[in-house]
């Protein structure tokens, strides 16, 4: 039987000679994502590991990121199913994405794109933390969504992938292909792995044969091409490693539909039509530059450095919104279209001293440096949205782990976060009133702490527990180009002001003969943080106020004989928000901040050692939105959807069949049903995708 990855924390699941009450559930797996490699019995957070042969199976029927992070992790939001991801969450707050610690996440002016900038087929594994923490600094509100990308092969090695997708509505338009190629191996102390890949994406088609409707100005993936091109060298010597990593992605939407508004209250949904859309098109361009170097012996410890930087463009569909008029200098009506930019430059030391002084005592520690330079412009008429805000940090941190007691493990840590935000004077919108805010550079400084534990009770159960603090800066683009009062500056706004996280954490778990189970109940609290709210005219503002969210995270595993796994997946998250300034919550957080609870149950037979099959449900739960006069503002019906993946050996290579939505539900997307914005409401009342059929060839050689 394959090896593969189970719950969060725990564990991989090792098959022995014999039946299946003899095996037994063994730890292997270390986690990168937290700064060092560590077991997963001494980590005491929700971690979620993500495998490749796990990856292959979910991209068998979909190329859609975020659509695989529901599908394995419960407690994140349901895809959108579009370029921007806006409304996806994880227990309820933003995660932070990187790409091998590089952060991909533009907190300063969240647009909703950093789960497009890297293509899944580059990457190796996923490790996904659960919960607020400050690992890797700013952003991790949520959790840390580690993208790792793949190693280089021990042998010369080249690998192709094609791979047809269509819908049997219209297999002509739906009809979208993609091929990958890459060339790795070792060449004496140095290694290479390069690798492009391109993807041609077609129409999407709902239950009923109907079109999709086009996200025209938030941007869509139906009709879109992808290229992304991966380069990864590296040189060993001594104890020492130097690493280069190089990735380059690119994402363009289609201007050639045009979207058609639905009735939201009438449930027709938002379909499209053939024609010419105005401006360019929605894009995502992204490239991570990441270089590291490691030196297993220095002094007497382990040293890593990264130096990394990303450029990041998202540019939006053209609209002749209101937002976006100046009669007083264009005297009539107008198309504009924003682009998000920000260019990200960092260093990360990390210093690893294990048995400190001879003590039971592992040490942590290191400095983190980050400049982020963000800003969003209108390309059209190339006038400034949200002013050039540079963001500056300096954070020294300490990381002590403990082991000294018998099946106990203790951790701690502080980190001291020093950060600087520039801004220049600048002018805000003829739709603000074209107001001057003074610029200015507020400094904020953050001592943020954690603390945890494992304890395992006996070689089956272990008991876990930790809090620890987040830090995230708000909106900040959003917040700055939204001022419509005279006399603001940067240096007194209140809404500039840092979020923290706190979030605490407790869980057991099971891992025998053929079994793991994990059960997680966890908080998460800040007395300042952030919603957006829009108003009747869909414009958007960023509402400051406490929140609170707790929820319950289930998973389990079973090896039910030497040839089929079963897997249940279970996250409930609920979070209310204080409306009215009085410091306690009283309303319901919506869809653009909670997910649904939701349950997912998998089965997995390998039927020879040619052919294996995986089959998924996952069940979205109904819930109500409630206001703080408890009336409901806004309701989810929820909706359940089957998947298929087949893999089957021959030919010298593998055929993968993957069929989504299998039993072609018809359902509105959970963003769409809980979007309250009433002017937006039928433009982007969304059906969900109807069956989709992906068949797949792939060879190495």
């Amino acid at each position: 039987m394959r090896t593969r990855t189970t719950l969060a924390l725990a564990i991989s699941l090792i098959s022995s000679a014999g039946v299946a009450d003899e095996r037994t559930i063994e730890e292997e797996i270390v986690v990168t994502a937290n700064r060092t490699e560590k077991p997963l019995s001494t980590i005491p957070n929700t971690v979620t590991l993500i495998d490749q042969e796990e990856l292959a199976e979910q991209l068998s029927a979909t190329s859609d990121l975020s659509t695989v992070l529901g599908n394995l992790i419960p407690g994140f939001s349901p895809a959108r199913q579009k370029m921007t991801n806006s409304g996806e969450s994880l227990r309820g707050r933003k995660p932070l994405y990187m790409i091998d610690g590089v952060p991909q996440s533009n907190p300063l002016r969240s647009g909703g794109r950093d789960g497009h900038t890297i293509d899944p087929l580059m990457l190796e594994r996923v490790e996904v933390i659960h919960g607020a923490n400050a690992i890797h600094g700013m952003g991790a509100s949520g959790g840390i969504i580690n993208l790792v990308t793949r190693e280089p092969s021990d042998e010369l090695q080249q690998s192709l992938r094609l791979e047809s997708a269509l819908q049997p509505e219209d297999t002509g338009e739906s009809l979208g292909y993609s091929g990958s190629y890459s060339l790795s191996g070792q060449f004496d102390s140095f290694d290479l792995l390069g690798s492009v890949t391109y993807r041609d994406t077609g129409l999407g088609y709902d239950a009923n044969g109907d079109v999709i409707g086009f996200d025209n100005t938030q941007g869509d993936t139906m009709d879109s091409e992808t290229v992304n091109a991966f380069v990864k060298i590296g040189h060993n010597w001594d104890d020492q490693r130097l690493e280069l990593t190089l990735n380059r992605y690119e994402l363009s939407g289609s201007t050639n539909w045009v979207s058609v508004d639905g009735d939201w209250d009438a449930g027709i949904p938002t379909t499209a039509e053939e024609g010419a859309v105005p401006g360019k098109s929605p894009s995502n361009e992204a490239t991570t530059v990441n270089l590291q170097y490691s030196n297993e012996d220095l002094l007497g410890q382990k040293l890593r450095v990264q130096a990394f930087s990303q450029d990041f463009a998202g540019t939006y569909g053209a609209t002749d919104s209101a937002t976006f008029q100046d009669l007083e200098t264009y005297g009539e009506t107008i198309y504009d279209q924003s682009q998000n930019n920000s260019e990200k430059r960092g260093v990360k030391i990390t210093l690893i001293a294990d048995q400190l002084a001879g003590a039971p005592v592992n040490l942590t520690y290191g400095l983190d440096l980050l400049e982020d330079k963000t800003w969003q412009q209108l390309i059209l008429t190339n006038r400034t949205w949200v002013p050039k805000t540079r963001y500056e940090s300096v954070a020294p941190y300490a990381q002590l782990e403990f082991s000294g007691i018998d099946r106990l493990a203790v951790t701690a840590g502080l980190r001291r976060e020093i950060s600087r935000l520039k801004v220049d004077d600048f002018t805000t919108l003829a739709k603000y009133g074209s107001q001057s805010v003074e610029g200015g550079e507020p400094e904020f400084s953050e001592t943020l702490s954690n603390l945890g534990a494992t304890y395992q009770l006996n070689d089956a159960w272990r008991l876990f527990a930790n809090y620890a603090e987040g830090y995230s800066m708000p909106d900040v683009g959003r917040a700055l180009r939204g001022i419509d009062q005279p006399g603001q500056d940067v240096e007194s706004f209140l809404n500039l002001t840092p979020i923290i996280t706190d979030n605490e954490e407790i869980g057991i778990e099971y891992s025998g003969a053929g079994l793991a189970a994990q059960v997680t109940y966890y908080r998460s609290d800040s007395d300042f943080g952030q919603r957006l709210q829009a108003d009747p005219r869909g414009i958007y503002t960023l509402k400051r106020e406490k929140t609170e969210i707790d929820g319950l995270e289930f998973r389990g595993q079973w090896s039910a004989s030497e040839t089929d796994t079963l897997e249940l997946r279970y996250a409930q998250t609920d979070g209310q928000s204080d409306s009215d300034g009085d410091g306690k919550v009283d309303r319901d957080q919506g869809g653009a901040d909670i997910a649904p609870s939701r349950a997912n149950l998998s089965w997995s037979r390998a039927w020879s050692d040619r052919l294996s099959t995986r089959l998924q449900a996952n069940w979205l739960l109904s819930r109500d939105f409630k206001d703080g006069d408890g009336n409901t503002y806004s309701e989810f019906d929820g909706y359940t959807t089957i998947d298929l993946s087949a893999n089957l050996q021959a030919l010298g290579g593998d055929f993968t069949l993957g069929v989504q939505n299998l039993t072609n539900e018809d359902y509105f997307t959970y963003y769409s049903q809980t979007f309250t914005s009433v002017a937006y409401q039928d433009t982007r009342n969304f059906k969900g995708l109807g069956r989709s059929v992906n068949l797949s060839y792939s060879r190495l050689f």
